[in-house]
């Protein structure tokens, strides 16, 4: 009865062993490494007088701003001037798998507050993740996106800002290759300042929108939706009025044959409630590309 056990024993794994090198065979390779790059992302804003700057996605810009505030809201009497930065933001991410991403870097800035451009400077760093935690995969519910960052202005003083910005994106997918479909989502900004007579309340936004990849593989992608600001105050006094208004994001991606972004341009237009124009250029500088 042993040898038999044996015997039978080594039949399966004999067996089991030819199936999985089948399966093997037809299944996809996967990759040995995973994609490494430097997301490149180099964007110039206006900010109309008595705001900050806001708005979907990174939070390093805002960041940048905001500490500018804190930094020089007791020797400006009339509140925020009107502004225009341009900031270069240097993520390192690790795309983990086709779920998971990780990523973070330092951003850059030089701001024009009306009297010329200031410094090139290093004005915060960040960390963050993106995961999906549900994919559609031809089912009737959508992919859950979460993308979670981190910012911390520059340099580590009173009056610094930390900013928590979270985005939760729900895609339909309306066909088999997620080649179109519709978005609609939400993101969750909190900042806090390290100064006992400075705040700054939260920013919502709501929105829906969709996107459309051609064969070529151009992808557009559209977002609108109703941006809600609380406002900033220093010593008692606002330096940011609070408001309600609509924001508007279009982004136009070369893709690869595996979905991987070759170039990027954002517009953005968000009322504040005067407008504030931002356009941001992405340009993956690849060390591994799967």
């Amino acid at each position: 009865m042993r040898a038999t056990a044996m015997g039978l024993a080594c039949l399966a794994i004999s067996t089991g062993t030819a199936f999985s090198s089948e399966a093997d065979e037809d299944a996809p390779a996967k990759p040995a490494v995973p994609n490494i790059y430097l997301d490149l992302r180099t964007t110039y804003a206006t900010i109309p007088a008595g705001t900050l700057g806001l708005g979907f996605g990174s939070t390093s810009l805002s960041a940048a701003f905001e500490a500018l505030a804190v930094r020089r809201g007791t020797t400006l009497p009339n509140g925020l001037p009107a502004a225009k930065s341009i900031a270069i933001d240097l993520p390192l991410t690790v795309d983990v798998n086709d779920r998971v991403s990780l990523y973070g870097g330092v951003s850059g800035s030089t701001t024009d507050i009306g009297g010329g451009w200031s410094t090139f400077d290093i004005t915060s760093w960040n960390i963050g993740l993106q995961a999906d935690l549900y994919q559609q995969n031809g089912g009737n519910v959508p992919t859950i996106t979460l993308q979670s960052t981190l910012t911390q202005s520059v340099p580590n003083e009173q009056g610094m800002t930390n900013s928590f910005n979270n985005i939760l994106e729900f895609d339909y997918a309306l066909d088999e290759d997620e080649t179109r479909g519709w978005l609609a989502g939400m993101q969750y900004t909190y900042t806090t300042i390290a100064s006992p007579f400075a705040s700054i309340r939260p920013n919502t936004i709501l929105y829906a929108g969709g996107y459309y990849q051609w064969p070529s593989n151009w992808k557009f992608t559209g977002r609108l939706g109703v941006q809600s600001f609380g406002g900033a105050e220093l010593a008692g006094r606002t330096i940011a009025e609070s408001f309600t208004q609509p924001v508007l994001r279009l982004d136009l991606d070369r893709m690869d044959d595996n979905d991987n972004r070759l170039f990027g341009i954002t517009a953005q237009i968000a009322w504040m409630p005067k407008p504030s124009y931002q356009v941001t250029l992405r340009t993956p500088l690849y060390a591994v590309r799967n």
